[in-house]
């Protein structure tokens, strides 16, 4: 009897951006279009073994990413280019709303999801009456003055350990774990264009637009700020306020235990 033997394989991780705009979110649906799927052909096209990618992470439909992660294994007998021409071979397969931006060669253990240690969200908002329309398809437009002083208490009580179930989105079932930690939760402004930096070691279903859409509406006086921390305490969604739109959220990045390390040291010299 002829003895089997596992098939030798190699493992990639990709770096993904996208505009979400044309798509129903990261993840293959089965009505309407996931960037999932047009990544996958064109991997499929370049190997007869069709790959499955396995991501770090879902978005919504509409949501952006400058660096999803996801990694791919393959047969090593199929994989007959140079590891440096992988990122350029799939990208000539993609259509121009979604770019590798690099594909390198990881250990077998490595997993995109289950090795993540964090993310990065950054919203964007134009805060003026006039939308810049250089930004329609990236930015929520806030035509109202808003007081920034308010947003950031407020943001700075959601930095920590908390159960998060008043802004996240109900999906029809029932939420065992909510509590996620947020690690950065800071406001930028340069001239209109507003920036939301939400850092965390994970997030619920529409945690980020939940945030933000919240801290939008104290910015213009809906509710004070210290209303964040009975928010969080009566753990249901009718008590916090508005999603922000999908189109202003981008993922910008993925932790992963040595960025993560390298992150908090250049922060916590920063902040000496």
């Amino acid at each position: 009897m002829r003895k089997l033997f596992p098939v030798d394989t190699l493992k990639f991780k990709l770096t993904i951006a996208y505009d979400g705009a044309a798509y129903q979110g990261w993840q293959v649906q089965k009505i309407g279009t996931g960037v999932q799927e047009k990544v996958e052909e064109a991997i499929g096209s370049l190997f007869t073994s069709k790959p499955r990618l396995h991501s770090s992470s879902r978005t919504d439909t509409g949501v952006h990413a400058l660096g999803m992660v996801a990694h791919f294994e393959m047969p090593r007998a199929e994989f007959k280019m140079p590891e440096r021409r992988l990122a350029l071979a799939i990208n000539a397969r993609l259509p121009d709303d979604i770019r590798v931006q690099s594909a390198v060669r990881v250990p077998k253990k490595f997993h995109a999801r289950f090795d993540a240690t964090g993310k990065q969200y950054r919203y964007h908002v134009w805060n003026h009456p006039a939308m810049n329309p250089l930004l329609r398809h990236t930015a929520w437009q806030v035509p109202r003055t808003l007081d920034f002083s308010a947003i950031r208490q407020a943001a700075k009580m959601l930095v920590g350990r908390h159960d998060f179930r008043s802004f996240t989105a109900n999906r029809g079932d029932n939420l065992e774990d909510a509590v996620r930690r947020l690690t950065r939760c800071d406001i930028k402004r340069s001239g209109a264009h507003v920036t939301f930096i939400i850092e965390g070691d994970g997030f619920l279903y529409k945690m980020c637009r939940g945030i933000v859409g919240t801290l939008v509406q104290i910015g213009y006086g809906r509710f004070p700020a210290s209303e964040i921390k009975t928010m969080l305490e009566h753990k249901n969604r009718c008590s916090a306020g508005m999603n922000a739109p999908a189109h202003g959220l981008v993922l910008v990045k993925v932790f992963y235990s040595k960025q993560r390390r390298k992150t908090v040291k250049t922060q916590s010299k920063a902040a000496e």
